[in-house]
């Protein structure tokens, strides 16, 4: 069986259509954006609750407060903020800063049992919701935006478990902490991550999970308070956060940009102990 030949212009014809065909598709694919991440990535066991038979990590405390700084989140509109202990514990004079030389004082409530601290201020900034309650599981994802080394700047880590953080010298005691493997951190920043300590440690909602305490650069880890213990902050210091507050969704590719914003509008901001200066 014998099919008639084409002509010649019909062959020429369907090349041309089918190189542009082709060009256009080529354009198509150029022009547009990369496929979105992973609305989320698998997730290991729940995380249990806190035990005495938990791993330990020991840190010395001295006695004696001097000049540091770290940072400090909003919970509540009406000037109350979250931080670490040891960034204000025994400090006469702390402040917050809301500009460039610019600060605010602020009275300290330091939870003698845990390693958060509560300040106050006269008015405050948007809150940042909390998720103290939230089941963990191991490999979920955090965010640490604060001030690292002074600077703005922001971690990223996942999961690893817990720990009990054994604390020498001043305000000796055990609790529970949650330790994180650092995933990422600000481009240029290297080092310690000092002056991170009171940042909140964010989930994909942008909601509170625990404030950051320490850090092993040796090992990778960055620790944070356990949920409970801020939860006993709270309760001991009768003051309630506000209700209602809102965060903006975190992922590892905007993670930068939502710290800055909350930076910007003071939700975190960072905070100085002015002793000895």
């Amino acid at each position: 069986m014998r099919f008639p030949r084409l002509p010649d212009w019909v062959v020429y014809a369907a090349v041309v259509v089918a190189l542009l065909f082709a060009a256009l598709g080529r354009d198509e694919r150029t022009d547009a954006p990369p496929p979105p991440p992973r609305s989320s990535d698998p997730l290991g066991e729940a995380l249990g609750p806190a035990s005495p038979f938990d791993p330990a990590v020991v840190v010395d405390v001295p006695a004696k407060a001097g000049p540091s700084a770290g940072t400090a989140f909003s919970i509540a509109r009406s000037g109350v903020w979250l931080t670490a202990r040891h960034v204000v514990d025994g400090c006469q004079r702390v402040a917050i800063v809301v500009g460039p030389g610019t600060g605010v004082a602020v009275k300290v409530l330091v939870d003698p049992k845990g390693e958060a601290a509560m300040l106050y201020t006269e008015g405050g900034a948007a809150p940042l919701p909390l998720a103290l309650s939230e089941p963990l599981r191991r490999g979920q994802r955090a965010f640490h935006p604060g001030f690292p080394q002074g600077e703005p700047g922001e971690a990223s880590s996942r999961l690893l478990g817990r720990e009990n953080l054994v604390v020498r010298g001043h305000g000796a005691r055990t609790e529970p902490v949650l330790v994180w493997a650092e995933t990422g951190r600000t481009e240029g920043l290297k080092g310690t991550l000092g002056g991170l300590s009171g940042a909140p440690a964010l989930d994909a909602s942008g909601r509170v999970l625990g404030v950051t305490i320490a850090e092993s650069p040796r090992r990778g880890r960055i620790y944070t308070t356990a949920p409970e213990v801020v939860s006993a902050t709270l309760a001991t210091s009768g003051r309630r956060p506000d209700r209602g507050a809102i965060g903006e969704s975190i992922t590892p590719q905007n993670y930068f940009y939502v710290a800055d914003d909350l930076r910007r509008e003071l939700q975190i901001a960072q905070v100085v102990c002015l002793d000895g200066t």
